[in-house]
């Protein structure tokens, strides 16, 4: 798995929209990945980014949501719950493993990584980070470290 201080991957992926996103983590960037769509700890969490969304893009911070379900999956989902920024489908676990991140039960960990200056900043363990307050958390991290940085 990638580590602070590990420089960024390159990654191409669709997101809900069926639209190829390809991510340069020049600026600061969030990539959380989640085991699944329409799950409990899923919802939990992608609302929790949803509602702190504004805050991000404020403070210049670009959100992306990362699982091996499909565009369509990741389509239903984002109307179903109201998720505005980029659901990245990675069905054949490309991303995942980019990070380092295992696939070979279909789905991937609780996982969420900072990225900024071309490197990994911070990563965020499944076990010590709560759906419920993570995005929150989060933000105040890199926000606090990109002012600073700055």
């Amino acid at each position: 798995m990638l580590e602070v201080g590990d420089t960024a991957p390159e990654v191409s992926a669709q997101n809900q929209h069926g639209e190829t996103v390809t991510l340069a983590f020049d600026d600061p960037t969030v990539v959380y990945f989640y085991p699944k769509d329409f799950t409990g700890g899923c919802t939990i969490e992608a609302n929790d980014f949803e509602d702190a969304l504004p805050e991000y893009r404020d403070a210049g911070i670009d959100v992306y949501g990362v699982s091996m379900d499909d565009v369509e999956s990741h389509a239903d989902f984002a109307d179903e719950e109201g998720v505005s920024f980029d659901l990245l489908a990675d069905p054949d676990g490309e991303v995942s493993e980019a990070f380092g991140l295992d696939t070979d039960e279909g789905y991937t960990d609780r996982r969420t990584f900072v990225l900024a200056g071309g490197e990994v900043a911070a990563v965020y363990d499944p076990e010590l980070a709560d759906p419920a307050g993570h995005a929150r958390e989060v933000l105040e991290d890199t926000r606090d470290e990109h002012v600073a940085g700055e």
